[in-house]
């Protein structure tokens, strides 16, 4: 006799199976595009009404799946003072998933190649729902500083970087350009 066959005439009509709520609740979170739209609207208000100098992100044309973001080289970096434009998209499964960033100011960095993509653990293998656009825009921001030299996606830029500091600031500025909406 096959013991692995559940008893599916003590269900109530209409009523789940066994297998059937194991399978409904396996698997990863999801999230629909009400939750996550309710999300973004939730991380845009927090940083409109406590504003983090030195970043900034909104909607692109009230699309709240794809935003434009800016920061500010911090001081005491090659990038001090300078404004660097950024892109989200959000997955719709976020906050389950990264969003997928970009750098769209042209920027020389150890951990950015020069197609804008970022290497960076918390957008990759890291990432964690608790992380929002703000944390996201905080870490990029402290990359600037601090490069992972070690996981580099522009090993020139790396190289310099730890050998020659003055050539690696003149290349940042160099390939630098302010880009307008």
């Amino acid at each position: 006799m096959n013991y692995t066959n559940e008893d599916t005439q003590n269900s109530a009509p209409g009523e789940p199976t066994m297998h059937e709520t194991n399978k409904l609740s396996s698997g990863p979170k999801k999230a629909d595009s009400q939750s996550v739209t309710k999300r973004l609207q939730s991380e845009l208000m927090t940083m409109m009404l406590t504003p983090t100098p030195g970043i900034s992100a909104f909607p692109d044309d009230g699309n709240m799946l794809s935003w434009t973001a800016t920061i500010t080289g911090p001081t005491e970096t090659p990038y001090s003072g300078l404004n660097l434009k950024l892109s989200f998209a959000f997955p719709s499964n976020y906050p389950y998933a990264p969003p997928t960033v970009l750098f769209k100011t042209p920027i020389y960095h150890p951990n950015v190649d020069f197609s804008g993509r970022i290497c960076l653990d918390i957008l990759k293998d890291k990432w964690s729902a608790v992380y929002n656009v703000q944390s996201v825009l905080l870490s990029l921001q402290s990359l600037l500083g601090e490069p992972n030299n070690a996981s580099p996606l522009n090993g020139e830029a790396a190289t310099l970087h730890e050998k020659n500091p003055e050539e690696y600031a003149r290349k940042v500025l160099a390939r630098h350009q302010d880009i307008d909406d």
